[in-house]
């Protein structure tokens, strides 16, 4: 405790002693931090370890260190316990010196100490990947993943293959990394922020078409070493528990979980889905850390600077310079048998810039995990030398966590250095430094390394019973490697008798993996008392589904399963089934799991054909699950199968007399619109009776949004079902009178999205000067949402019957590229003709409010009407933009800047893309999630929209803001000056 008070004391001191200089920038003389950013010193091996603080029942201890070992930033085991490291020397700017190394360290006298070091291979860039595999090595290293081998046994690689090239190295915290091997016999990687398009390499020369990689991870068959995209997405950092849930990270969303496997929902153009990849932190994706070691005097200026708008750069913590995870990296589900017991599938991660180790409980809940923290106000381990960098981590022969410490002195990405403050750091200090670390409990014994390279296959499946889980995972791996398939009967017995439940999983992985599963071994494994190894028995059923009634009819049985996780494979797996067994049991599971998302994105994924049977099915529920049927209608309207059509169709006069609602919601899916091919197609199949229900449903929406008198709720409903009939524009223009409710304007905008006449163009234009400045944005939006009507737009400005300040030329030219080339004309006469008041000049003119009183509970109200679409405060609002809680701490004059020149200095996460789609309407926002079938765009008042990839045309980022410019129009200097109270105080 008195050892923790000193160091936060240390830390304030630091602090006030920084913030005390920082005032000279105010006089335009940039400060000299010579003196603040001295050098700090390195510890040797032996002091290091006396300023770890890990928790109780626990101890570290010394693995490798300098010369033996420098820059780990990757680690992996061969099968007889060599620790192959990858050495990032080249970190962070000098990439193109091929300093990256492959280093050999070996333990001769088994003590867990590595005394022998040899250098394995040199000359990569960014190294960033490792993996022990077919007697040699895989490493990452963008654009390539290569192929080394020790062919004559001198411990030095004598051959060096590329196999894979294309991955993106823009970002040195944003390369491909992390191997791993999976209960599919693969090697799972991480794609990483950069990205890529991947080719694989043959006689030096890419071949075949690219896999693209963006927001993607991959996995490779070590055998044939093919490659194939898989969900992912996360930064630095990935592993799978002993059931094969797979969990992320990125630098500032220290845990997240991939939920499902991209190829499932792929089968479904149709498909929705919700991310991949989902935060599960319980106190959330940037939680609290509680670190050891002061915060860096580099890191503490900077945050001052950005927060008081000196330079830019995003503002972090409520402007606080440490505290929270920036950097998390590494993450790790413990495996090991030298723990406690207790402990096991707890999910590890490094914070390297606090330099700690966090770890989480993870709780399943379900389709999900929760992590809870278990740490209070301190972390599993953390040091007091700043220079401790904890990158990744790996589970150990001897049950042990092995910790790689990158050492080095400042770890950062270069561009997020302020030159002022860089010019002063060494960004190379500990390029010739580096440790290796195991964590282990206080009561480990140490076991003698097995050499799995030398036992025989037949003795590897006892090995897939060991306590500790790199045993098991390396037999595993093995035996899938050797393909010996004379252990086949063993692999069966151990499936129907270990007692192990992970155990019994890797047999039958094991089995698939040599072609050798058969029925007989899957209906016992389908029986198991184990919920997972019924969930895997189902997804490695799935070659033989086809040819075996009776493992169909088994898995069948499992529709009522009291395991969540096993319904949510059935969800997938029953996309094999034939369309009359699958159909009642995907129902089923309509009625137990629809409520979820993620098993409504299972259950439609297995929905490629007989989707309208399906729906008449879910439509008999006493207690019908509408947004099943809302996805299933629109995937129908969508694919236009006859057999689907008629059977909807042929019942929708049953449902509009015994269930309107139901009716009117199945309608609103087939998104039948007046005149198109589909709504011709429902009438002939159904003889006009389609049209005639449909035809007196939007009669009576008529009348009811034409009765002034209704309840409001009704008639904005009603106005949903009005875009089924024909435009009318002297119907919509009385909707539109500023008489009507706010609220049913809004709805009717909304709906004169979905129409294409060139006519609903020149009623909006028609009614623009009765309309307040919000509806005028969202009016705007349905003006550019298509490229015809965009034209009208343009006439309307020249013409000044909507003055172009109202419309802003930086929202005409985010359009430019979608237009025609008249249009594109059209804009540069615009912009060469324009008179609106330069950005710069407005700032200026809004200065006056820095000088003016304000007060707060009317600056309250300017942000519910003008801000809260996108930012929250207090509880008000939508967290659609950055986080305000900064505010406060940039001061005024930024804050003002940053209002009326919000594209001035744009983070990428809150840039606004354009999607054009194939129906020809454009849509934008800020690009939320992307999966196989879908991106998903988010506007403002935290309104998304989810598009299938099969409706894509063009996408495109517009390089500006989600937030529009142009706040000035709609509140005055003194407004203005009671904002920036309410946002400080």
């Amino acid at each position: 405790m008195i050892l923790r008070m000193f160091i936060k004391r240390t830390s304030y001191l630091l602090l006030f002693g920084l913030l005390a200089i920082l005032p000279q920038f105010c006089q335009g003389v940039e400060t000299d931090y010579s003196k603040q950013l001295t050098p700090v010193p390195a510890l040797e091996p032996e002091e290091a370890m006396n300023r770890f603080r890990v928790a109780d029942g626990f101890h570290v201890e010394l693995a490798a260190a300098e010369p033996n070992v420098v820059d780990p930033v990757a680690m992996a085991f061969d099968a007889d316990g060599r620790l192959f490291v990858i050495e990032m020397r080249g970190y962070s700017e000098d990439d193109g010196q091929m300093l990256g190394r492959v280093r050999m360290l070996e333990d001769l006298d088994d003590d867990g100490t590595y005394e022998k070091s040899t250098i394995f291979a040199e000359g990569f860039s960014w190294p960033t990947a490792i993996f022990c595999t077919q007697g040699g090595i895989l490493v990452g290293a963008a654009p390539e993943i290569y192929w080394l081998k020790d062919e004559d046994g001198d411990g030095k690689a004598d051959t060096r293959q590329v196999l894979f090239t294309g991955f993106r190295s823009s970002n040195v915290q944003g390369l491909l990394n992390t191997f791993q091997w999976g209960l599919d016999n693969r090697i799972h990687g991480v794609t990483s922020s950069s990205g890529g398009q991947v080719q694989k390499v043959v006689d030096g020369q890419a071949v075949g078409s690219p896999i693209s990689l963006r927001g993607r991870d991959f996995e490779i068959d070590p055998l044939t070493m093919e490659m194939k995209a898989i969900s992912g997405g996360g930064q630095h950092g990935m592993s799978m528990n002993q059931w094969g849930d797979k969990f992320t990270c990125n630098n500032s969303d220290h845990l997240q979980q991939i939920v499902y496997e991209d190829r499932y929902i792929a089968r479904n153009p149709y498909v929705a889905s919700p991310s991949a990849r989902k935060s599960i932190a319980v106190d959330g994706g940037q939680a609290s850390v509680f670190r050891t070691s002061p915060v860096e005097a580099w890191r503490v200026i900077r945050t001052e600077l950005r927060t008081t708008n000196v330079v830019p750069g995003p503002i972090e913590g409520g402007g606080t310079a440490a505290g929270y995870f920036t950097s998390a990296t590494g993450i790790t589900i413990f495996r090991g048998d030298g723990w406690p017991a207790k402990y096991h599938g707890f999910a590890i991660v490094g914070d390297v810039g606090s330099n700690l180790v966090h770890r989480k409980q993870l709780n399943d809940q379900g389709i999900l995990y929760q992590g809870v923290r278990i740490d209070d106000n301190s972390e599993f381990l953390s040091s007091q030398d700043i220079w401790f960098r904890p990158v990744q981590f790996a589970n150990a022969p001897d049950g042990s966590l092995y910790v790689a410490d990158m050492y080095r002195e400042v770890i950062e990405h270069p561009e997020a250095l302020p030159p002022m403050i860089k010019k002063h750091l060494d960004l190379t200090s500990g390029r010739d430094r580096g440790r290796i670390y195991r964590i282990v409990g206080d009561d480990f014994k140490r076991r003698p390394t097995e050499h799995l390279s030398q036992v025989t296959t037949k003795d590897l499946v006892g090995f897939l019973e060991h306590s500790n889980d790199w045993q098991r995972e390396t037999a595993a791996r093995l035996i899938y490697e050797r393909q010996d398939a004379v252990i086949a009967t063993d692999l069966a017995n151990l499936a129907a008798s270990s007692t192990r439940a992970e155990s019994r999983i890797l047999a039958l992985a094991a089995l698939a993996g040599l072609n050798k599963i058969t029925p007989k071994v899957l209906l016992t494994a389908l029986d198991d008392p184990h919920p997972r190894v019924r969930q895997h028995a189902i997804r490695l059923a799935e070659p033989l589904i086809g040819s075996s009634p009776v493992l169909r009819k088994k898995i069948s049985s499992l529709v009522n399963d009291p395991n969540p996780h096993v319904r949510f494979q059935l969800a997938f797996t029953l996309g094999m089934f034939p369309i009359a067994e699958k159909t009642p049991l995907l129902a089923k599971l309509v009625a137990s799991d629809g409520a979820d998302p993620y098993a409504r994105a299972a259950i439609q994924s297995s929905v490629t054909e007989g989707a309208g049977a399906f729906l008449l099915e879910i439509t008999q529920e006493a207690t019908p699950n509408n947004e099943m049927i809302s996805l299933l209608a629109n995937q129908i309207g969508k694919q236009r199968k006859p057999d689907d059509v008629a059977a909807i169709l042929k019942q929708l006069p049953r449902l509009q007399q015994q269930s309107p609602k139901l009716f009117e919601q199945i309608v609103k899916g087939l998104n039948a619109d007046p005149g198109s091919e589909l709504a011709r197609q429902l009438a002939k199949a159904t003889q006009g009776d389609a049209s005639e229900v449909i035809d007196k449903m939007v009669r009576n929406a008529h009348q009811i949004v034409s009765d002034e008198q209704a309840n409001l709720i009704d008639r904005l409903k009603a106005v949903e079902v009005l875009r089924f009939g024909k435009f009318e524009a002297s119907r919509f223009a009385a909707l539109l009178q500023p008489t009507q409710p706010l609220e049913l304007q809004q709805a009717t905008l909304k709906v004169l999205r979905q129409f294409d006449s060139p006519d609903v163009a020149a009623l909006i234009v028609s009614n623009w000067p009765s309309m307040g400045p919000g509806l005028r944005t969202q009016a705007m939006d349905v003006l550019t949402s298509r490229p015809k009507w965009v034209g009208t737009l343009l006439d309307a400005i020249q013409s000044t019957n909507i003055p172009l300040a109202d419309v802003g030329l930086s929202r005409l030219e985010q359009l430019a590229p979608l237009l025609s080339e008249e249009q594109r004309k059209q804009i540069a006469n615009l912009k060469a003709n324009a008179t609106q008041s330069d950005r710069t000049a407005i700032v200026d003119d809004f200065r006056k409010s820095l000088t003016m009183s304000g007060d707060a509970d009317r600056g309250k109200q300017v942000f519910a009407k003008n801000c809260s679409s996108c930012h929250q405060m207090n509880g008000v609002g939508h967290p659609l933009g950055p986080n305000l809680a900064a505010m406060k701490n940039r001061g005024t004059e930024a804050i003002l800047v940053n209002v009326l020149l919000p594209n001035a200095e744009v983070n990428p996460q809150y840039m606004n893309y354009i999607c054009l789609t194939t129906d020809g309407r454009t849509v934008s926002g800020m690009l939320a999630s992307e999966t196989a079938t879908s991106i998903t765009l988010v506007q403002a008042d935290d309104k998304s929209e989810t598009i299938l990839r099969i409706d894509i045309d063009q996408l495109r980022s517009t390089g500006v803001s989600l937030m529009p410019e142009g706040l000035e129009k709609s509140i005055d200097q003194q407004a203005m000056a009671d904002l920036l109270i309410y946002l400080t105080q």
